[in-house]
């Protein structure tokens, strides 16, 4: 009888381990009515399910509700309050310089891109920038552009005075470096931003502003000549906590292997280059006026904003990278994806 016993639990070790359901809590910036959540993180979420029969599951936390503020989800992330994040790493000014050099400005015109480069950039340079991180999907955002509510911003002089809202250290320090007085702040306070008067207007994509209704709360919009690079781009990051993918079993991890990486983060660059229209249509049919500027009068921004590149390098050198090894890196990557 106990040798029957025996064997009986030998066997019981012996059949494969039937993976565990797991719920992932993902936690980001936008509201479900964004571009990003409707196109991006559900269809993910629904996918990462299907793939899984239904053993990885998403619960999807939007535009905050999970707690906390847009500049702490990267050590959210980073200490497994939450699962999985998107967010900018420019919110946290300073800490991962590496990633910036793809927001430095007038770098490219295209988030697809962008993405394909900060990928590969970031997997050879950057991945010390996130230690307890597993980094699914990085890429940049498709052109910003100037928005303002009272004042039209067609050359350098016109910046002068105006109090305008960017999201990173670089594009803060493009603002002043155009004249702007620079006011730095997550996507989510701009609306209440503008209607304070706290600023005169804000640097953007096209992408974001109807899931906001910035359209509403500004007349005018800066185009850039599209012979030229885009004025600014932001670097976002989809990780996940290290620690929850190591708990995975094989086959669940490889679920998530399947759905992140160089693949995903074109994707994601496509999504982005691909959303501006219907962003661009909602101020046009508000009456807003769109103004392009022309390229001869961008090369002075460009010429204005030229030591932002040589103060960037200064400060890899002074962190023991080299700077301008790194810049022209990222740029040649730019040109190698370029369509």
């Amino acid at each position: 009888m106990k040798r029957f016993v025996l064997s009986l639990i030998a066997a019981a070790f012996a059949l494969p381990a039937v993976a565990q359901e797991v719920t992932l809590k993902f936690h980001h910036i936008w509201n479900p009515q964004a571009m990003a959540s409707v196109n991006l993180i559900v269809p993910w979420c629904d996918k990462i399910a299907s793939e899984s029969a239904n053993k990885l599951k998403c619960q999807i936390l939007p535009a905050m509700s999970g707690g906390g503020t847009p500049p702490q989800l990267v050590d959210r992330v980073k200490d497994g309050v939450d699962d999985l994040v998107i967010t900018l790493p420019g919110y946290t000014a300073g800490r991962f310089p590496l990633m910036e050099v793809f927001e430095l400005p007038f770098m490219t015109n295209s988030a697809e891109v962008g993405a394909r480069a900060a990928w590969d950039y970031l997997n050879k340079n950057a991945l010390k920038e996130f230690p307890g991180t597993k980094v699914l999907a990085t890429w940049v955002h498709d052109e910003g552009y100037v928005h303002t509510k009272d004042r039209q911003v067609k050359t350098l002089a016109d910046f002068k005075g105006l109090k305008m809202r960017a999201p990173t250290r670089q594009t803060n320090k493009l603002l002043a470096a155009l004249g702007a007085s620079p006011v730095g702040m997550p996507l989510p306070a701009i609306p209440d931003a503008v209607s304070k008067g706290t600023i005169d207007g804000f640097l953007l994509p096209w992408e974001v502003m109807p899931s906001l209704k910035l359209q509403e709360m500004v007349k005018y919009h800066s185009l850039t000549d599209p012979s030229r690079p885009a004025l600014y781009s932001a670097v976002f990051v989809f990780a996940m906590n290290q620690a929850k993918y190591d708990s995975l079993p094989a086959d669940l991890k490889k679920v998530i292997d399947n759905n992140s990486g160089a693949a995903l983060s074109q994707q994601i660059g496509k999504l982005w280059d691909n959303s501006s229209a219907p962003g661009r249509k909602a101020a046009e049919d508000r009456g807003n006026t769109i103004y392009t500027i022309p390229a001869s009068e961008l090369d002075n921004w460009v010429k204005a904003s030229a030591p932002l590149y040589d103060e960037w390098v200064a400060d890899m050198d002074k962190r023991g990278a080299n700077g301008k090894a790194l810049l022209a890196e990222a740029r040649d990557l730019l040109v190698k994806y370029k369509k």
